[in-house]
Order: C-alpha cells, then sequence, then structure tokens
C-alpha cells in the first residue's frame, strides 16, 4: 500500500526535522515535501496535493492560521496545527480549529526526549484518524453514487408502508448518502411524540447501516456551515429561543480573574440565579468540539434557565483561551470553571485541562464545582465519562445530557447509565455534521440517545426542551 503523502510546515528547520522523523516512524505516512511559511505551504498543497498537513500557527510572512484558511477554501484536506504554549499561539490555535483544523498538538520540548516521544504518539494517532475518516467518507459517497446510479424499481402498491404517526418522517427532498444519513438529516425519535420521561424511547439502530470497520469520520466542514445564513440552516427553528440578544449587553466574568476587559463581578451579581436552580446541562466533546461548541453556545439565550458545564478534551491552558473565545459569541458568561464556583443559570463552564470536572451538591443546597487530578479515564483528563457520572446522584435536578463531535467513546457509558436512570433528555450530534462520528456513534449504539440532531439544531431543540 502506497503510504500518505504528508507535507510539513514550520518555519524552523530543526523542528521541520524532529516532526518529519516522527511521522515517518510509522510507514503509512511519507512526508512529501516541507514549506517554511503558510505561503509556501498554499504553493504545495496546490501543486502536490499531499494527504494531510501538519501545519506551525505562528511563522513569517504567512501564519498557519491564513495558511487554513486558504487551504481550507481552494483544496480542503485535514491540517493537524502545531501550537506554542505561549499565549498568542494558544489563541490562534483556538481560532485555527474555528477554521476547519482537523486538530491541534502542542510543539516538543526539544530539551525533553520523553516529550518528543508523546508528541508523536499524539501526532501518529491523529494522523490515522483523520486518514480513516478520509476513506470511510469517500466510501460511503461512492456507495451512495451506485445507489443513485441503480434503476429505481416502483413498489408494488401492496409493498408500501402504511403511514403513522409513529413512523419516521420521510426522506427529505435531495436525498443523502445511505440510510444512515436519510434517518440522521434531521432529528432521529422512535415517536414524534412530545419528549417526557413517559415517552422518549433511545434511536433504534438496528435500522442504520453501520460501517464494516468500527472508527469515526473524518469530514472538512466548510466555516459558513456554521453561520446561520449556511447552507446547513435548519428549515424551520424555534425563534424565540435563537434569537440572540442585543449585541451590546454587557457581559460579567463569573471567576475571579476573569475575562480581560470585560466587567468585575460583585458578590450579588455572582450569585445571582444560584437560588433555585433546578436544571442542568451537561456537555462532551472532542475533536472538531472548539468550532461545535461555538455553534451551539451562540444560539442559547441569556436567560436559558440552567447553567451549562462542558468538557472538552484539550490540554492545560488552552481550556481558558477556549473559554475566552466563546465568551465573546455567546449569550452567556462563558469561563473556565475554578475549584468550588456556584453553578448560576446564564452561564457555561469549561473543564480546565489536566483536571476532571464533576458536580456536587453543597450543605446549604446550592451546586457546586469539583475539580480534581485523579487518573486519567478513557484517555482523557477532563473526561466526560466523569462529568456525566457525577450527575447520577443529583436526581433534585432535572438533568440534560449532550454528546458532540469528537473521536472515541468516552462520555458515552455514563450517558447510558443516566438513561438507565430515567433520564430522556439526551442528545447526540448527528453524523452529517460531526468532524469525527466517533463520540456521538457510541452513545447511539449502546441505544441511550433520544434526539440525534445535526449540529445547528441541538441548542433550539436542547431550549424547547429545558423551558
Amino acid at each position: 500500500m502506497k503510504p500518505y503523502q504528508v507535507l510539513v510546515v514550520d518555519d524552523s528547520a530543526f523542528m521541520r526535522k524532529i516532526i518529519s522523523d516522527l511521522i515517518e516512524k510509522d510507514a503509512e505516512f511519507q512526508v512529501t515535501a516541507t514549506a517554511v511559511n503558510g505561503r509556501e505551504a498554499v504553493d504545495k498543497v496546490k501543486e502536490l496535493q499531499p494527504d494531510l498537513v501538519t501545519m506551525d500557527v505562528e511563522m513569517p510572512e504567512m501564519n498557519g492560521l491564513e495558511a487554513l484558511k486558504r487551504i481550507m477554501l481552494d483544496h480542503p484536506l485535514p491540517v493537524i496545527m502545531l501550537s506554542g504554549i505561549n499565549e498568542e499561539g494558544m489563541k490562534e490555535t483556538i481560532l485555527a480549529l474555528e477554521g476547519g483544523a482537523f486538530d491541534f498538538i502542542r510543539k516538543p520540548s526539544i530539551s525533553s526526549a520523553h516529550d518528543i516521544n508523546s508528541v508523536g504518539e499524539s501526532l501518529r494517532e491523529q494522523m490515522k484518524e483523520a486518514m480513516l475518516e478520509r476513506e470511510r467518507r469517500e466510501a460511503r459517497s461512492a456507495s451512495a453514487l451506485l445507489a443513485a446510479e441503480a434503476p429505481s424499481v416502483p413498489p408494488k402498491p401492496e409493498s408500501v408502508p402504511s403511514q403513522s404517526p409513529t413512523k419516521p418522517a420521510d426522506k427529505p427532498a435531495g436525498g443523502f448518502e445511505g440510510t444512515t444519513n436519510r434517518l440522521l438529516h434531521r432529528e432521529t425519535r422512535i415517536s414524534q411524540a412530545p419528549v417526557t420521561s413517559d415517552t422518549a424511547k433511545p434511536v433504534d439502530i438496528k435500522s442504520l447501516n453501520k460501517p464494516a470497520r468500527q472508527g469515526d469520520r473524518f469530514k472538512v466542514i466548510p466555516p459558513e456551515a456554521n453561520r446561520a445564513d449556511g447552507p446547513f440552516k435548519a428549515s424551520s427553528e424555534p425563534k424565540a429561543e435563537t434569537r440572540a440578544p442585543d449585541a451590546s449587553r454587557p457581559k460579567t466574568a463569573a471567576a475571579a480573574g476573569g475575562v480581560p476587559g470585560t466587567p468585575s463581578v460583585t458578590g450579588r451579581e455572582r450569585k445571582s440565579g444560584v437560588k433555585g436552580l433546578d436544571k442542568l446541562v451537561a456537555v462532551g466533546c472532542s475533536t472538531g468540539g472548539p468550532r461545535a461548541l461555538k455553534a451551539f453556545l451562540e444560539k442559547i439565550p441569556a436567560d436559558f434557565p440552567a447553567p451549562i458545564v462542558i468538557v472538552q478534551h484539550m490540554p492545560p491552558n488552552f481550556t481558558k483561551s477556549l473559554a475566552q473565545r466563546l465568551n465573546t459569541f455567546s449569550p452567556l458568561d462563558v469561563m473556565e470553571a475554578e475549584q468550588g464556583m456556584i453553578l448560576r443559570k446564564g452561564a457555561a463552564y469549561i473543564a480546565p485541562g489536566g483536571y476532571h470536572m464533576k458536580v456536587t451538591e453543597t450543605a446549604s443546597g446550592q451546586f457546586a464545582i469539583s475539580l480534581t487530578k485523579e487518573e486519567a479515564r478513557n484517555g482523557h483528563r477532563p473526561s466526560v465519562d466523569t462529568l456525566f457520572e457525577s450527575l447520577l446522584p443529583l436526581d433534585s435536578l432535572e438533568r440534560h445530557a449532550v454528546i458532540m463531535t469528537g473521536m472515541g467513546s468516552d462520555g458515552a457509558k455514563m450517558m447510558k447509565s443516566l438513561y438507565d436512570a430515567g433520564i430522556r433528555s439526551t442528545f447526540a450530534e448527528s453524523e452529517e455534521t460531526c468532524v469525527v462520528y466517533g463520540m456521538p456513534r457510541s452513545a447511539v449504539e449502546l441505544q441511550c440517545v433520544s434526539y440525534i440532531l445535526p449540529l445547528q439544531d441541538i441548542a433550539p431543540r436542547l431550549v424547547q426542551v429545558v423551558k
């Protein structure tokens, strides 16, 4: 089998050599060329058409972010960003993830052989996942094309199933790739009755066409896909819930040392919305998550009657930059969670990289953030399963769980436990909008998902259910 061709982009000759050596430790990959800046990278992508690109974030002449934008516009392909741990590099990395990068890794410390090897393992894992997803997408496209070209045989009258309110909706006009996408194009539900703890049922996945190989699916989603006027816009949305507040609304940072440039928070402001808290939303995501979280949080109104706790797989420090970035888009106050924070309505809390996040009930009946350094779970710290598990004993709360794009299966097991405990407000992002359909797929396969929705529909429907 011919190895995948990789373009390595970095302004440092030494770093280009390190990254190239790490990549070629796997015989499936070959460094076909290198580039010293973003401008050269754009030209070589056009000329060589590699399978994958590793891209330094900070470079002279044209940085990685600008190069990514041009590549995704003209020649979309998986791009893995290499980021420094300085503040500017982290901010640029978050923007790159919004702009369509598959994922990122931090640059290795050149003084530590252990760190170099660790970064190499992470890089090769991401590259393998990206190629697997591309191949699965191409296979599905080919299958859909063959199905479209097959002669259509009109069904016999007696073979047409009778219509009833409990049947899934008809296939949308235009069709989608295969049975799975036809079922997942809009909300997939067993019943069209309003969802309550008595009527919600898990999606029956037996009717879905499973891929031959377990894994995730890579998809390059154009940046405009998450815009309100983009091609993935839902045909109908609850306007009252999705209307963004006036952009001039003052935002507060609900944590000490909060987002720079925002007003300080007084004790009275911080306590607002705490008393009488009876609802909670928990969200988990990984690869593709920063972009998904942006699309999700910007559609949640400021008067949302529940706090939102979020686990995004990301290293330490990057989560703070992510929270600051998301805070500029969302009507909610978005912050990196801190130990002991009291949850309040109208706020979203992102687990800090390197810490598990749990929700606990205080002696006074309030609900607070608990951060721990327990062992990684499912290979991650923070872990979605750890967050979801902490919700199990909180039966005084109306709990809602959401899993969006990401590699692996983190969160699925504990979503199943929540579902088995009677929680029927469980959401998963559908395959059509996932960058990687791993974590949501795992939850769907455990039959514990009440709503399977494309990304742009998750927030509006969640608002309906919670309110």
